[in-house]
């Protein structure tokens, strides 16, 4: 059985390869049981460390992505709040594989599942890319976004303007012909963009659905807590929504369960799921003038994907 580390992933895996990858993986037959997070002090209301467990299998492999969550680690500790391993075993004879670093892994398949999606439902069209947040996440969004749509201009908004600034100053050598540029005011900039992605750690709308232009994409991934939530029910209720599993959106995603609460928005109206989007075009976007959103929380099935993937390559 094989141990790959971070950097055997770093080095393993690119956009260009993984992005149609999971398009075709998706497509497949494959099985995702609802994974199961659990409290370790559940009678402690103070207490939020959790472990998790994300089954998942396809044709060729099994997978079971595991993690841990301490969010004190930081302040009492000095070392990370989330650690992440995933085992892979074969599935024809379920003899164990590997075990592959998880946190790097989640990276990159985030971002690429945000980037597949804006592909599938973004106007071809598009130039004009916000991101919203400048956490772990914003590089690898950055480059999965920049590989499937020839953008011209990116608009950075964070909490953090030293953040900002530097995301900024790091991406305009690496991509030169694009042109970078500070959040000055939210919602003209939302009016103003092809394709918003939502990746940050806010409780509360990020901008207001009434500033959306026709034709635009939204894509929120930052949130998977079912009472908070990026983007506002304006937002639903105005686009075509679609997500990456109906089983976790619905159970943890407040972007979808709040406008549900207001009476405003319907489970049912909830176009697809990813995989529906891989295998049926007739589902995806329908006029330019169409907004659409897609809301993702993580799935099992895009780690194994990415995972297998790590394991060929290092075999």
């Amino acid at each position: 059985m094989k141990i790959i580390s971070t950097e055997q992933v770093q080095q393993s895996l690119n956009f260009a390869e993984l992005i149609p990858l999971l398009k075709t993986s998706f497509a497949k037959p494959f099985h995702m049981p609802q994974r199961n997070v659990l409290s370790l002090e559940p009678e402690n209301d103070d207490n939020h460390d959790a472990f998790a467990l994300l089954p998942s299998w396809n044709e060729e492999v099994i997978g079971n992505k595991m993690f841990t969550y301490f969010p004190d680690n930081a302040a009492k500790h000095d070392i990370p709040g989330l650690f992440s391993k995933i085992m892979l075993f074969k599935r024809e004879t379920g003899e164990p594989l590997a075990l592959v670093d998880g946190t790097s892994v989640t990276y990159w398949r985030t971002a690429a599942v945000s980037a597949l999606a804006s592909q599938l439902l973004s106007k071809p069209d598009s130039r004009n890319f916000m991101l919203f947040g400048t956490g772990n996440l914003s590089g690898y969004l950055l480059d999965a976004h920049l590989s499937v749509r020839d953008i011209k201009q990116v608009t950075i908004w964070g909490r953090s303007q030293e953040k900002v600034a530097q995301l900024i100053e790091s991406y305009s050598t690496k991509y030169p012909a694009v042109n970078f540029r500070v959040s000055q005011d939210v919602n003209v900039e939302v009016a103003s963009s092809d394709i918003i992605c939502c990746a940050t750690g806010s409780h509360s709308p990020l901008f207001n659905g009434e500033a959306l232009s026709p034709g635009t994409h939204v894509d929120c991934l930052g949130n998977h807590m079912p009472n908070a939530r990026e983007c506002d029910s304006t937002t639903i209720t105005k686009a075509r929504v679609y997500v990456d599993s109906l089983t976790n959106t619905l159970n943890e995603a407040g972007e979808i369960l709040i406008p549900i609460e207001e009476g405003v928005f319907n489970a049912k109206d909830i176009v697809g799921e990813l995989a529906d989007m891989c295998k049926n075009p007739d589902l995806l976007r329908q006029s330019d003038e169409e907004i659409t959103v897609f809301k993702s929380v993580g799935t099992a099935i895009s780690d194994l994907i990415a995972a297998h993937l790590v394991f060929k390559k290092n075999s």
